[in-house]
């Protein structure tokens, strides 16, 4: 039995359709509602437990009949007021599931990081695997809490267990678009008119799926793996979705004084909103930089696989938000 966190997700989704037309036995944990991208089909082939990585005794009772396991389930913020909740889910429910896969004699753990975990301030420098996270490279702590969050998995390899990393970039594909990096294709249909110039990788959402089942079923473990498929301008994406949406491209290029004025008006505005922040400090200096990533170790670990290119990946996603918008 294979057994997934977090595959209400925009990439669990992906590796749950994954999962089942490999003819995965599947068990996934939600909270309040199934994947976004899923058919009625593929949400009937697998067997769904209400609960979250919070609770031990659940994960315990799972991963005592699983496998293998992927964990997919953390939070995503970039706004301060969240740090500790953020730091409780993602390490604190990473060090149950690792916990739970040991006590279990579950076979094997893919754990999805992210590339945030080996420090982002690093303009204008390639960034592999070897790069070391300090508290001077990292700009979030969103950061931290995945770097943390390796740390545990990497307690657990010492102790034993065979588990693999992954450190996606930005993931592109078709999932609730008011959430994660779906938002971008929201941002392009309503004709957001600011652009960067900052550069980051971007990856197909199905790609790092593939990649996850691939690696699970390979020998390789106690490694990480960046996943990206190309690096490119923030301006290059978000105007590739608004040609795709037959909408206008990005037209005013952000500048540091404007962002640093934005991200203060968000601050503000925040605390009477009660809602998070559009942006914040962390997201509009990782906006303004060019860090390159190398996606070399994948390669040679994985010499069959093959990248989709992303002006496909992100062609194909915007046919779907159409179909689903006139639906």
């Amino acid at each position: 039995m294979v057994f997934v966190t977090g595959g209400t997700g925009l990439l669990g989704g992906y590796l749950l359709r994954e999962l089942v037309r490999k003819g995965e036995k599947v068990k996934a944990l939600y909270r309040q509602h199934y994947p976004f991208l899923l058919s009625q089909q593929e949400i009937n082939s697998v067997e769904w437990v209400k609960g979250d990585i919070l609770d031990t005794v659940l994960l315990h009772q799972i991963c005592s009949e699983a496998d293998e396991v992927y964990h997919c389930a953390g939070m995503v913020s970039f706004n301060p007021a969240r740090k500790y909740e953020m730091l409780n889910i993602n390490v604190v429910g990473t060090a149950n599931v690792v916990n739970a896969c040991i006590a279990g004699g579950v076979k094997k753990l893919l754990h999805v990081s992210s590339v945030s975990a080996l420090g982002r301030k690093r303009n204008n420098v390639i960034v592999t695997e070897n790069a070391k996270w300090t508290e001077e490279n990292n700009l979030s702590n969103y950061g931290k809490s995945k770097y943390l969050s390796e740390l545990e998995v990497w307690r657990g390899i010492s102790e034993g267990l065979d588990a693999v990393i992954v450190n996606p970039t930005i993931i592109l594909g078709v999932g609730n678009w008011d959430d994660s990096s779906a938002a971008t294709f929201k941002n392009a249909w309503k004709e957001f008119p600011w652009y960067s110039e900052g550069i980051s990788g971007f990856v197909d959402a199905a790609d790092v799926a593939s990649i996850m089942y691939q690696l699970m079923k390979s020998e390789i473990s106690a490694e990480r793996f960046i996943i990206s498929a190309e690096n490119l301008s923030f301006r290059q994406v978000f105007t590739m979705m608004a040609e795709n949406f037959k909408k206008n491209p990005p037209k005013w290029r952000v500048r540091p004084f404007i962002t640093s004025l934005a991200w203060r008006w968000e601050k503000i505005k925040s605390r009477f909103t009660k809602e998070d922040p559009l942006l914040t400090k962390e997201t509009a200096e990782t906006a303004l930089m060019k860090i390159y990533f190398d996606n070399g170790k994948l390669k040679k670990h994985l010499p069959g696989f093959s990248y989709k290119p992303l002006d496909q990946s992100i062609a194909e996603s915007c046919r779907e938000y159409l179909l689903r918008l006139n639906s």
